[in-house]
């Protein structure tokens, strides 16, 4: 099972690693979109980021607590045009839920996306897209092995550098932002709002991103969880 995980990975890295010339990654203008740890960015560009470690707390799904991911993540994406790619992403989680531990692998995504809408004078960067998150892909110990999954979503950013000479003080800020529904073909449903604020023209600057996610599931009703990762 391992051995065939590290077989696909090798294959799609083949796939993704050739050809293409190097593209600005999330540029509108004199606009810098960063990516974030909480929700993707709207840059189409090839990239690749192996590994990206990373640890979070939430409140468990099952029960009252908290439950620590520690987690290495790796992503793969590679333009097939100008404006349009495909990517693979998966990685390694050690969870704890206080009274128990487990390792294993998370469930591997892939993604299409495009650019749909780019103004550099306006500082504007809009890109849609589709996550397929493969089912019972990750580890059942470690409770990354839910169905599959299909997620749509927008990703933009907007610069504030067009702004009147009255409102000068506010050009160097900027905003990116994503929406996405999330829809387990087993049933239920997600609906998640991400957004985040930046600063500096060129190369921003990021402060924690607040998102609102709100999920409709067949078994528990409707349930609202609001988070802020730094």
């Amino acid at each position: 099972m391992l051995a065939g995980r590290l077989r696909a990975a090798l294959v799609m890295l083949a796939i993704l690693a050739g050809g293409h010339a190097a593209h600005a990654h999330g540029i509108a203008g004199n606009r810098f979109f960063p990516g974030t740890l909480a929700f993707d960015d709207p840059a189409v560009a090839d990239e690749a980021i192996v590994p990206l470690y990373s640890t979070f707390k939430h409140p468990a799904e099952i029960g009252d607590g908290q439950v620590t991911d520690n987690a290495f993540n790796w992503s793969l994406f590679r333009l097939l045009t100008p404006t349009l790619g495909v990517g693979v992403d998966s990685g390694w989680v050690h969870r704890n839920w206080g009274v128990g531990r487990r390792s294993g692998f998370e469930i591997t995504s892939v993604d299409l996306k495009g650019e749909v809408y780019r103004n550099d004078l306006h500082e504007i960067l809009v890109a849609a897209g589709t996550t397929w998150g493969i089912g019972r892909s990750g580890a059942q110990g470690a409770g990354a092995n839910a169905p599959n999954l299909v997620a749509p979503g927008i990703f933009f950013g907007k610069g504030f550098g067009d702004l009147p000479d009255s409102l000068a003080w506010l050009r160097p800020f900027g905003i990116t932002g994503a929406v996405s529904y999330e829809q387990p073909l087993a049933g239920g449903n997600s609906t998640n709002i991400a957004l985040d604020s930046q600063t500096a023209v060129n190369g921003s600057r990021s402060f924690a991103p607040v998102t609102f996610s709100h999920a409709a599931c067949p078994d528990t009703g409707i349930r609202a969880a609001y988070r802020c990762a730094a």
